[in-house]
């Protein structure tokens, strides 16, 4: 690779602006819910997208109902995305994105009591 389109490329990956946040997979067969973070929403949509297209559960969790009700009745939904601040460091950023994880939970908690 010519030295040019690297530089190009390596300072397009650290411009990259890092989005994280909040998001959900539900089972539609039985209205089950998994709330989940990730620092990366990119990549959990990715993943969620390669256990589609490989038949295999996202997570152990969510195995049974994946065999009982199949691929079709689960949708990946993101709830809340947050970006990472530029003078943010990693651990801040997780923190926060867990922070509102915990928040939705909470969320979620008090919807289903009421």
């Amino acid at each position: 690779m010519e030295s040019a389109k690297r530089k190009e490329l390596m300072n397009a990956y650290r411009n990259k602006q890092v989005v994280g946040g909040v998001y959900c997979v539900t089972c539609n067969g039985n209205q089950h819910r998994w709330l989940r973070s990730s620092v990366d929403m990119e990549g959990a949509k990715s993943r969620f997208a390669f256990s589609v297209k490989t038949k295999s559960a996202p997570e152990p969790a969510m195995r049974d109902a994946w065999m009982q009700y199949g691929i079709e009745s689960f949708s990946f939904d993101v709830l809340e995305e947050l970006k990472k601040g530029e003078t943010q460091t990693a651990q801040e950023f997780a923190a926060d994105v867990k922070a509102l994880l915990e928040m939705w939970q909470e969320k979620e908690a008090q919807e289903n009591l009421g």
